[in-house]
Protein backbone atom coordinates (compact mmCIF):
# COMPACT_ATOMS: atom_id res chain seq x y z
CA UNK A 1 0.00 0.00 0.00
CA UNK A 2 1.50 3.32 -0.91
CA UNK A 3 1.75 5.67 2.48
CA UNK A 4 1.26 9.50 1.77
CA UNK A 5 2.54 12.68 3.95
CA UNK A 6 0.10 14.28 5.99
CA UNK A 7 0.55 17.37 3.38
CA UNK A 8 -0.33 15.29 0.68
CA UNK A 9 -3.82 14.13 2.07
CA UNK A 10 -4.65 17.21 3.36
CA UNK A 11 -4.07 18.92 0.34
CA UNK A 12 -6.17 16.05 -1.97
CA UNK A 13 -8.82 16.48 0.71
CA UNK A 14 -8.73 19.90 -0.08
CA UNK A 15 -8.85 19.90 -3.65
CA UNK A 16 -11.77 16.86 -3.58
CA UNK A 17 -13.78 19.23 -1.76
CA UNK A 18 -13.29 22.06 -3.44
CA UNK A 19 -14.02 20.40 -6.50
CA UNK A 20 -17.13 19.24 -5.01
CA UNK A 21 -18.71 22.41 -3.99
CA UNK A 22 -17.89 24.14 -6.87
CA UNK A 23 -19.67 22.63 -9.03
CA UNK A 24 -22.55 21.87 -6.66
CA UNK A 25 -22.96 25.71 -5.94
CA UNK A 26 -22.21 26.19 -9.54
CA UNK A 27 -25.43 23.97 -10.13
CA UNK A 28 -27.29 25.53 -7.15
CA UNK A 29 -26.15 28.98 -9.14
CA UNK A 30 -27.50 28.11 -12.45
CA UNK A 31 -30.58 26.84 -11.18
CA UNK A 32 -31.38 29.85 -8.85
CA UNK A 33 -29.74 32.90 -10.33
CA UNK A 34 -30.98 32.35 -13.84
CA UNK A 35 -34.45 32.24 -13.19
CA UNK A 36 -37.20 34.92 -13.90
CA UNK A 37 -37.75 35.42 -10.68
CA UNK A 38 -37.61 34.75 -7.33
CA UNK A 39 -39.29 31.48 -5.58
CA UNK A 40 -39.40 29.63 -9.43
CA UNK A 41 -36.45 27.61 -10.53
CA UNK A 42 -34.97 26.75 -14.23
CA UNK A 43 -32.75 24.65 -16.16
CA UNK A 44 -34.42 21.47 -14.71
CA UNK A 45 -35.50 22.44 -11.21
CA UNK A 46 -34.69 19.37 -8.95
CA UNK A 47 -33.54 17.33 -11.39
CA UNK A 48 -30.39 19.58 -12.45
CA UNK A 49 -29.26 19.85 -8.87
CA UNK A 50 -29.69 16.06 -8.27
CA UNK A 51 -27.60 15.37 -10.93
CA UNK A 52 -25.57 18.00 -10.75
CA UNK A 53 -24.28 17.51 -7.18
CA UNK A 54 -24.42 13.66 -7.71
CA UNK A 55 -21.39 14.08 -10.57
CA UNK A 56 -19.63 17.06 -8.61
CA UNK A 57 -19.25 14.14 -5.80
CA UNK A 58 -17.95 11.87 -8.32
CA UNK A 59 -15.63 14.39 -9.93
CA UNK A 60 -14.05 15.47 -6.02
CA UNK A 61 -13.11 11.65 -5.46
CA UNK A 62 -12.21 11.05 -9.21
CA UNK A 63 -9.37 14.21 -8.21
CA UNK A 64 -8.66 12.28 -4.30
CA UNK A 65 -9.29 9.52 -4.03
CA UNK A 66 -5.82 7.55 -4.69
CA UNK A 67 -4.06 10.24 -2.09
CA UNK A 68 -6.78 10.88 0.38
CA UNK A 69 -9.23 7.87 0.10
CA UNK A 70 -11.61 10.81 -0.86
CA UNK A 71 -13.58 11.20 2.28
CA UNK A 72 -15.08 14.97 1.36
CA UNK A 73 -16.86 14.87 4.44
CA UNK A 74 -16.32 15.25 8.51
CA UNK A 75 -19.24 12.32 9.23
CA UNK A 76 -17.35 10.32 7.31
CA UNK A 77 -14.09 10.74 8.27
CA UNK A 78 -15.85 10.25 12.15
CA UNK A 79 -17.72 7.28 11.49
CA UNK A 80 -14.43 5.08 9.91
CA UNK A 81 -12.58 6.65 13.08
CA UNK A 82 -15.49 5.35 15.38
CA UNK A 83 -15.52 1.81 13.61
CA UNK A 84 -11.54 1.64 13.31
CA UNK A 85 -11.78 2.04 9.42
CA UNK A 86 -9.34 4.99 10.16
CA UNK A 87 -6.86 6.29 12.39
CA UNK A 88 -7.88 8.79 14.68
CA UNK A 89 -4.22 11.08 14.58
CA UNK A 90 -5.49 12.07 11.16
CA UNK A 91 -8.98 13.22 11.59
CA UNK A 92 -7.36 16.92 12.58
CA UNK A 93 -5.61 17.37 9.28
CA UNK A 94 -8.67 15.41 7.22
CA UNK A 95 -11.91 17.92 8.66
CA UNK A 96 -9.79 21.14 8.28
CA UNK A 97 -8.98 19.88 4.31
CA UNK A 98 -12.68 19.55 3.82
CA UNK A 99 -13.62 22.75 5.73
CA UNK A 100 -10.96 24.91 3.58
CA UNK A 101 -12.36 23.51 0.55
CA UNK A 102 -15.79 23.53 0.91
CA UNK A 103 -14.76 27.22 1.72
CA UNK A 104 -12.82 27.80 -0.91
CA UNK A 105 -15.21 26.29 -3.73
CA UNK A 106 -18.24 28.24 -2.56
CA UNK A 107 -16.18 31.58 -2.50
CA UNK A 108 -14.98 30.52 -6.26
CA UNK A 109 -18.36 29.68 -7.27
CA UNK A 110 -20.00 33.58 -5.73
CA UNK A 111 -16.96 35.22 -7.82
CA UNK A 112 -17.77 33.22 -10.83
CA UNK A 113 -21.72 34.10 -10.59
CA UNK A 114 -21.34 37.52 -8.92
CA UNK A 115 -22.23 39.90 -11.67
CA UNK A 116 -25.76 37.77 -12.15
CA UNK A 117 -25.88 37.38 -8.08
CA UNK A 118 -26.03 41.61 -7.27
CA UNK A 119 -28.50 42.15 -10.22
CA UNK A 120 -30.45 39.59 -9.15
CA UNK A 121 -30.08 39.85 -5.25
CA UNK A 122 -28.27 43.38 -4.75
CA UNK A 123 -28.42 43.15 -1.30
CA UNK A 124 -27.45 39.80 -0.52
CA UNK A 125 -30.53 39.75 1.04
CA UNK A 126 -32.39 36.49 0.32
CA UNK A 127 -29.89 34.18 -1.49
CA UNK A 128 -27.38 32.60 1.03
CA UNK A 129 -29.50 29.03 0.51
CA UNK A 130 -27.61 29.33 -2.65
CA UNK A 131 -24.38 28.39 -1.21
CA UNK A 132 -25.47 26.58 1.98
CA UNK A 133 -28.93 25.13 3.63
CA UNK A 134 -32.15 26.00 5.14
CA UNK A 135 -34.75 23.95 6.94
CA UNK A 136 -38.22 23.45 5.03
CA UNK A 137 -39.87 23.93 8.14
CA UNK A 138 -38.89 27.56 9.37
CA UNK A 139 -38.53 27.90 12.91
CA UNK A 140 -38.22 24.19 13.67
CA UNK A 141 -35.22 22.61 14.30
CA UNK A 142 -36.61 18.93 14.92
CA UNK A 143 -37.65 17.83 11.45
CA UNK A 144 -34.13 19.10 9.72
CA UNK A 145 -32.33 17.28 12.48
CA UNK A 146 -34.25 13.98 12.06
CA UNK A 147 -33.72 14.37 8.30
CA UNK A 148 -29.98 14.74 8.43
CA UNK A 149 -29.66 11.69 11.29
CA UNK A 150 -31.62 9.25 9.08
CA UNK A 151 -29.79 10.49 5.53
CA UNK A 152 -26.54 10.87 6.64
CA UNK A 153 -27.10 7.46 8.39
CA UNK A 154 -28.49 5.83 5.55
CA UNK A 155 -25.72 7.31 3.68
CA UNK A 156 -22.48 6.38 5.31
CA UNK A 157 -23.87 3.04 6.01
CA UNK A 158 -24.09 2.20 2.14
CA UNK A 159 -20.75 3.72 1.63
CA UNK A 160 -19.11 0.77 3.95
CA UNK A 161 -21.15 -1.48 1.99
CA UNK A 162 -19.84 -0.48 -0.75
CA UNK A 163 -16.69 -0.36 0.04
CA UNK A 164 -16.52 -3.97 1.51
CA UNK A 165 -17.99 -4.92 -1.77
CA UNK A 166 -15.68 -3.30 -4.73
CA UNK A 167 -12.60 -5.20 -5.12
CA UNK A 168 -9.57 -3.26 -4.55
CA UNK A 169 -8.62 -3.41 -7.56
CA UNK A 170 -11.48 -1.59 -9.09
CA UNK A 171 -11.57 0.93 -6.71
CA UNK A 172 -10.69 3.81 -8.18
CA UNK A 173 -12.84 3.54 -11.14
CA UNK A 174 -15.96 2.21 -9.65
CA UNK A 175 -16.03 3.98 -6.30
CA UNK A 176 -16.86 7.12 -8.02
CA UNK A 177 -19.69 6.11 -10.22
CA UNK A 178 -21.21 4.04 -7.51
CA UNK A 179 -21.10 7.09 -4.90
CA UNK A 180 -22.25 9.47 -7.41
CA UNK A 181 -25.64 7.36 -8.28
CA UNK A 182 -25.92 6.72 -4.73
CA UNK A 183 -25.88 10.79 -3.85
CA UNK A 184 -28.48 11.19 -6.54
CA UNK A 185 -30.65 8.95 -4.57
CA UNK A 186 -30.12 10.64 -1.30
CA UNK A 187 -31.19 13.91 -3.12
CA UNK A 188 -34.03 12.22 -4.80
CA UNK A 189 -35.17 10.58 -1.45
CA UNK A 190 -33.75 12.91 1.46
CA UNK A 191 -33.44 16.78 -0.29
CA UNK A 192 -35.91 18.64 1.15
CA UNK A 193 -36.43 18.97 4.57
CA UNK A 194 -32.79 20.18 4.96
CA UNK A 195 -31.96 21.11 1.76
CA UNK A 196 -29.24 17.79 1.03
CA UNK A 197 -26.53 18.74 3.13
CA UNK A 198 -25.43 15.15 4.87
CA UNK A 199 -21.99 17.40 5.49
CA UNK A 200 -20.57 19.37 7.70
CA UNK A 201 -18.35 20.91 5.31
CA UNK A 202 -20.42 21.04 2.55
CA UNK A 203 -22.52 22.96 4.75
CA UNK A 204 -20.41 25.22 7.62
CA UNK A 205 -17.54 25.96 5.03
CA UNK A 206 -20.09 27.69 2.55
CA UNK A 207 -21.99 29.27 5.60
CA UNK A 208 -18.95 30.78 6.72
CA UNK A 209 -18.64 32.29 3.58
CA UNK A 210 -21.41 34.05 2.91
CA UNK A 211 -21.18 35.60 6.45
CA UNK A 212 -17.67 36.65 5.46
CA UNK A 213 -19.52 38.17 2.13
CA UNK A 214 -22.04 40.12 3.43
CA UNK A 215 -25.03 37.58 2.66
CA UNK A 216 -28.11 38.97 5.03
CA UNK A 217 -29.58 35.45 5.50
CA UNK A 218 -26.96 33.34 6.68
CA UNK A 219 -28.45 30.95 9.32
CA UNK A 220 -26.10 32.30 12.40
CA UNK A 221 -28.75 34.66 13.84
CA UNK A 222 -31.65 32.26 13.71
CA UNK A 223 -29.47 29.42 14.80
CA UNK A 224 -30.25 27.00 12.60
CA UNK A 225 -26.20 26.57 11.68
CA UNK A 226 -25.65 23.54 13.93
CA UNK A 227 -28.37 21.08 12.68
CA UNK A 228 -26.56 19.96 9.38
CA UNK A 229 -23.28 19.97 11.49
CA UNK A 230 -24.66 17.84 14.56
CA UNK A 231 -27.29 15.95 12.13
CA UNK A 232 -24.70 13.98 9.87
CA UNK A 233 -22.24 13.22 12.43
CA UNK A 234 -24.31 11.50 14.57
CA UNK A 235 -26.38 9.80 11.72
CA UNK A 236 -23.21 8.89 10.24
CA UNK A 237 -21.85 6.96 13.63
CA UNK A 238 -25.17 5.81 14.15
CA UNK A 239 -25.20 4.06 10.30
CA UNK A 240 -21.50 2.92 10.70
CA UNK A 241 -21.97 1.27 13.67
CA UNK A 242 -25.19 -0.42 12.90
CA UNK A 243 -23.73 -1.48 9.66
CA UNK A 244 -20.53 -3.22 11.37
CA UNK A 245 -22.61 -4.70 14.18
CA UNK A 246 -24.69 -6.50 11.51
CA UNK A 247 -23.36 -6.87 8.37
CA UNK A 248 -19.75 -5.80 8.42
CA UNK A 249 -18.58 -7.89 10.75
CA UNK A 250 -20.07 -11.01 9.86
CA UNK A 251 -18.67 -9.85 5.88
CA UNK A 252 -15.27 -9.46 7.49
CA UNK A 253 -14.87 -12.60 9.56
CA UNK A 254 -15.90 -15.08 6.09
CA UNK A 255 -13.32 -13.27 4.14
CA UNK A 256 -15.99 -12.19 1.20
CA UNK A 257 -14.41 -8.36 1.91
CA UNK A 258 -13.99 -6.72 -1.62
CA UNK A 259 -9.86 -5.11 0.26
CA UNK A 260 -11.28 -1.85 1.44
CA UNK A 261 -9.90 -3.34 5.47
CA UNK A 262 -8.35 0.20 6.16
CA UNK A 263 -11.39 1.83 5.40
CA UNK A 264 -10.06 5.08 3.88
CA UNK A 265 -11.04 4.56 0.71
CA UNK A 266 -14.36 4.59 0.98
CA UNK A 267 -15.26 7.95 -0.79
CA UNK A 268 -17.63 11.04 -0.14
CA UNK A 269 -21.26 12.51 0.39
Amino acid sequence: MMRFSRRQEFVAELLGTFVLILLGSGTNCMVTLFSPHVGTLVNGGYTHVVIGWGLAVMFGIVISIRISGAHLNPAVSIALAVCGRFPWRKLPHYIVAQLAGAFLGAALAFVVYHAKWVEFDPQLAYTAGVLTTFPAITGHFLPGLIDQIVGTGLLVSLLFALADLLPQKHTQWLTPLAVSLLIMVMGIAFGGMHGYALNPARDFGPRLFAGIAGFKNTGFAQGIWWVPILGPIVGGVLGAVLYQRFIGQAYHQTGQSGGQDQGSRTGEC
